[in-house]
């Protein structure tokens, strides 16, 4: 992600919680505009009851005075990775407001992003930076255990999506084959149309 793109949309499934919000958080400060979906099948290293544990103590941390002024415990995976940005980024100063604007976080695959060609980050990919064996631990997992009530219907929209995808996928493979046989069935007749307009440099 060196070069600006007008929009960067990364598919989240299999990062690394923290390693994707730090390249998020960077390229966000320097002006791209960046899209996560599918926060769900984000991953955290260590097994799911440590990570529970560890939750379980942020939720304790609240103001006894008044609850209500804060932290808040987002439940939602897209807002655990948003908190997560947040605390790469000086949020406090206008720079810093203007990059979290810059980014958006989606649990599953919402229109229009279901069209568009999604990234991976290879330096957040769990695969490459977690050694083989390792235990690791989806946030979706995590953030249904402690409240967050969307699973089940993010399951069933993103069912819809794969199999809509899968049969758009198998209507432009048979277009594909079809215009290449047509390609293939005229291509004696149009031969020495080609090497006149090759000639020509075209």
């Amino acid at each position: 992600m060196s070069t600006f793109e007008k929009v960067v949309v990364i598919d989240g499934k299999g990062h690394l919680l923290g390693r994707l919000a730090s390249i998020v958080a960077k390229q966000a400060l320097n002006g791209q505009k960046v899209v996560v979906v599918r926060c769900e099948a984000l991953n955290v290293s260590g097994e799911f009851f440590r990570n529970k544990l560890k939750y379980h103590a942020y939720l304790n941390k609240r103001c006894l005075v008044n609850p209500t002024r804060g932290p808040f415990h987002f439940r939602a995976p897209s807002r655990i990775l948003y908190k997560a940005i947040r605390g790469m980024v000086p949020h406090k100063t206008a720079r810093g407001a203007a990059a979290l604007d810059r980014i958006k976080l989606f649990e599953g695959v919402p229109p229009p992003y279901d069209r568009v060609k999604r990234m991976v980050v290879p330096d957040a990919l769990r695969v490459l930076r977690l050694k083989p064996g390792r235990k690791y631990t989806t946030i979706g997992r995590i953030s249904h255990e402690v409240g967050w009530k969307y699973q089940d219907v993010v399951a069933k929209l993103e069912e819809k999506r794969k199999a809509k995808s899968a049969a758009f996928y198998q209507r432009k493979t048979a277009l594909v084959a079809l215009k290449n046989k047509a390609v293939a069935a005229k291509a004696a007749s149009v031969k020495d149309l080609n090497a006149s307009i090759a000639a020509l440099g075209h």
